[in-house]
């Protein structure tokens, strides 16, 4: 018996070496990674600069913790917020802990104008981690069940639905922030109307609230812009991000800017290992090759060649099946759960993933080229299509007579 905590269902497979967007099990057996550690190893599977890069800084200095000025940190915020048009950055070490601190920002912000009870506006289908906070703001009930009591000061509304955020403000006056995913992942990969983020910045300019972004799965060049939100022609007050900043070393950050960026003083958030030298350096490194290899191109050439691809291949389905994304997010909706086709591929030696019961889920390295890509479609179109066909009679076509589809 393992003496790991029974936290995960894993699947039957022990990898050992990686190269790019191919991994090894301990059988020698070969698999195309169109998953990267769910969006984290953005560089793929030991990158030779990061590599170079993690070994010098292993063997110069590691950590000395933040009562001492970090000469990368100060680099790494720099970045950042040049990057981003953005102020300030806190660093800490995954998502979950930047949308705390995003939490904390928003309450502290609250209490300084003089709001007792200050109430953050979430979403549907959202999440933000599973901390007690970010757990309470997600916006899945599964996640949630038999961990209440949940906290007090969320508002939970429908996603891209602006007109719901709207009847908030006129009927709750403790609101003092919005925080959205900009693109949703885990709910099921789902992208908002053109003028849902222009919409909500208007409404959070409109009553004084922050409007809060977390891109931990979206942001650092996935979608083919260094951050979601710059699709939308918008500024966000706070910005969350982690995964694939790091490419595989865990970081995270919340970025903040304009009055946000003030809010917290000295002795209001900590984190031990936040921002330490080793994880700097990956994400140093990390900024390096997208901006030099041109990696955000790349997501967009070959997030465009899968989406063609599996219309192509899947075309006789396509009245029962969505198949959207941006850049190298991507997600193909079935008519049903499918959860096994994540064992399925893995037969076929492909990692990928079911999201939302119905959502088969590819979030590739930005390294990955066509003919890889490729790769993916041809196994995941054939056991797409195979499964569906075995389905067909529980599938209700769109164009049936009476379908609500």
């Amino acid at each position: 018996m393992s003496n790991l905590m029974s936290t995960y269902l894993r699947l039957p497979v022990t990898f050992i070496k990686g190269e790019g967007v191919w991994l090894w099990d301990d059988r020698d057996d070969c698999y195309l990674d169109a998953l990267c550690g769910i969006a984290v190893c953005s560089l793929g599977h030991s990158h030779p600069e990061l590599t170079k890069a993690l070994c010098k800084q292993a063997g110069m200095l590691i950590h000395t913790s933040n009562l001492y000025h970090i000469e990368k940190q100060e680099l790494l915020a720099g970045r950042l917020a040049g990057l981003s048009g953005m102020d300030r950055v806190f660093f800490c070490n995954s998502g979950a802990e930047a949308n705390e601190a995003a939490i904390k920002l928003a309450r502290l912000y609250g209490h300084n104008k003089g709001i007792e009870l200050p109430t953050i506006i979430v979403m549907e289908r959202s999440f933000h981690g599973r901390t007690m906070a970010t757990l309470t703001a997600t916006g899945n009930r599964k996640a949630q069940a038999g961990f209440e009591p949940l906290l007090a000061g969320f508002v939970r509304v429908p996603y891209d639905d602006l007109n719901a955020v709207a009847q908030i403000a006129d009927n709750n006056k403790h609101v003092v922030a919005v925080l959205v995913e900009t693109y949703q992942g885990e709910g099921g990969v789902n992208f908002p109307q053109i003028n849902y983020l222009q919409g909500l910045r208007q409404l959070c300019d409109q009553n004084g609230w922050l409007l809060m972004l977390d891109e931990v799965q979206c942001g650092i060049g996935r979608t083919g812009k260094w951050f979601a939100f710059q699709h939308g022609g918008i500024m966000p007050d706070v910005m969350t991000l982690a995964k694939g900043l790091g490419s595989g070393v865990p970081i995270g950050a919340c970025i903040a800017t304009g009055e946000a960026g003030e809010v917290f003083k000295p002795g209001n958030h900590a984190s031990t290992f936040g921002g330490n030298l080793l994880a700097c350096t990956a994400a140093l490194t990390t900024l390096d090759v997208i901006e030099k290899d041109r990696l955000m191109q790349n997501a967009v050439q070959v997030g465009n060649f899968i989406r063609d691809r599996f219309k192509e291949k899947l075309a006789h389905w396509l009245n029962v099946i969505q198949i959207r994304g941006q850049g190298l997010m991507l997600g193909i909706e079935l008519p049903v759960p499918c959860g096994e086709l994540i064992k399925e591929a893995l037969k076929h030696r492909l990692l990928i993933n079911v999201t939302s019961e119905r959502v088969v889920r590819l979030l590739p390295a930005l390294i990955m080229n066509q003919a890889e890509a490729e790769q993916v479609v041809d196994i995941s179109s054939e056991i797409i299509d195979r499964f569906l066909t075995g389905q067909a009679a529980n599938i209700i076509t769109r164009d049936r007579p009476g379908s609500s589809n």
